[in-house]
């Protein structure tokens, strides 16, 4: 290296840098997802919160399995789509915690909560649940 030459910037990969949701859905619906929790959150119960990310979650999952190579683990919709095929919730709990932190985060809202007892919980983990039994009915 000259003296007067500068040591090259590292370069980010760019899928790490955006949402994993983002790139399925796209910016516009992202954005009024993020819009949504930044305003629901603050004061939303988290029985109603979960559903509404479970939505979100499965209309990625419906947008991603039209979609061709989603079935490659580097792909963003794959951990969506592994979650449906029946995991146990825990399992699904990890494999979606990363692009749930990232939405929340993008929102500025945050995820984990107590209880008036002192309890700890999460809106990711009761979003996980509703997700992976978004297409159970008990009645069939």
């Amino acid at each position: 290296m000259g003296a007067n030459s500068k040591p090259a910037k590292p370069t980010r990969n760019k899928r790490a840098t955006i949402s994993p949701l983002r790139e399925i859905v796209g910016d516009e619906v992202y954005d009024v997802w993020v819009k949504m929790l930044s305003n629901l959150v603050p004061d939303g119960r988290t029985h109603r919160l979960s559903v509404v990310v479970a939505s979100m979650l499965t209309y990625a999952s419906d947008i991603a399995s039209a979609k061709r190579g989603t079935d490659k683990e580097d792909h963003p919709a794959y951990p969506l789509l592994v979650a449906l095929e029946g995991l146990e919730e825990d399992e699904a709990l990890q494999l979606l915690t990363p692009m749930l932190i990232r939405l929340f985060k993008d929102a500025g809202v945050k995820y984990e909560r107590v209880s008036s007892k002192g309890e700890r919980y999460s809106i990711l983990w009761e979003a996980t649940i509703e997700f992976c039994r978004w297409y159970n009915y008990q009645w069939e």
